[in-house]
């Protein structure tokens, strides 16, 4: 058996693995702590915080805390609101953003530098300075919908979605990713007598998973963690979101074993979306495609 010194790889990996797992683990407890917390009678929730024993399911275990929830809220349609308002919204970013980020990449046309400057100073505005323009925006623009001519978006689901589906960050993964595509492939593809959208549709965005992926679990973490926002705009049950949805724990008596079950419900879609993406955001991040 050979001799470990500083120099040996195995000893190097075996320090690496060591810091990363506890890295993750302080990530981690947090949501041990709220699941494990989901299960317990307020008093002992109290109780055991200050101890080890709050990652731990010991004590008095039950689900009641959940069925307290369901009581209290709907969460179904929180969790259905949500899950709609984020995927119709990433689904329309994705492909929005991608088509303006394709065009100033890959077509010449005059002020696309300037106007994607722009574009890209959006990100440094704070959206507290632009959340009342833009309900008194959203407040008297018209609609044409299946029930007739009417005028508003207030307490829809339009107005949670339509706002947010371009972004100055979106766009500008897009273009940072397809720089870094080969121009061959473009070239041959003109060449070949191929249109732009057909440049777009079957050369591009089959090349661009990685990029895909890294966009649409930031789009997703941001719309489906949204409250000001809705809080501002909706204010009938019908259309609110599982983040507007967690008030309802805070009124009369807080019950914070309630709250916790409502937390990890709630936290279901988001760690599915991830799960579900995993392997493409970590090669986008891995890779040198996507860069700041």
């Amino acid at each position: 058996m050979a001799a470990i010194n500083p120099d040996n790889h195995g000893l190097r990996l075996v320090t690496r693995y060591v810091v990363l797992t506890l890295i993750a683990l302080i990530f981690v407890f947090p949501l041990v702590f709220m699941v494990m917390s989901s299960f317990k009678p307020d008093l002992q929730l109290l109780r055991d915080a200050s101890s080890i024993r709050a990652f731990l399911p010991v004590g008095d275990i039950s689900t009641n805390n959940y069925a307290a929830a369901f009581n209290r809220a709907p969460i179904g349609l929180f969790v259905f609101n949500s899950v709609l308002v984020t995927g119709v919204t990433v689904l329309l970013s994705l492909f929005l953003c991608s088509l303006a980020a394709f065009s100033f990449v890959f077509l010449e046309w005059k002020g696309r530098n300037v106007l994607l400057s722009i574009i890209i100073a959006t990100l440094i505005v704070p959206f507290e300075t632009i959340a009342i323009p833009l309900l008194l925006l959203v407040s008297k623009l018209p609609w044409i919908g299946f029930d007739g001519f009417s005028i508003g978006w207030l307490n829809t689901y339009r107005v949670q979605i339509i706002p947010w589906i371009a972004d100055g960050l979106t766009i500008f993964l897009f273009v940072q990713f397809f720089k870094d595509l080969p121009r061959d492939l473009i070239e041959a593809s003109r060449v070949e007598g191929a249109t732009w959208w057909q440049i777009y549709t079957k050369v591009v965005m089959p090349l661009s998973g990685p990029v895909i992926a890294t966009a649409a679990i930031l789009k997703f973490l941001v719309m489906y963690n949204q409250y000001l926002w809705p809080l501002i705009v909706v204010q009938e049950e019908t259309y609110r979101p599982v983040m507007v949805g967690l008030q309802y724990f805070f009124q009369l008596n807080t019950a914070w074993g309630e709250i916790m079950a409502y937390l990890t419900i709630i936290t279901v879609p988001v760690l599915a979306f991830y799960l579900v993406l995993q392997r493409a955001f970590i090669a986008s991040i891995a890779s040198t495609g996507v860069k700041g």
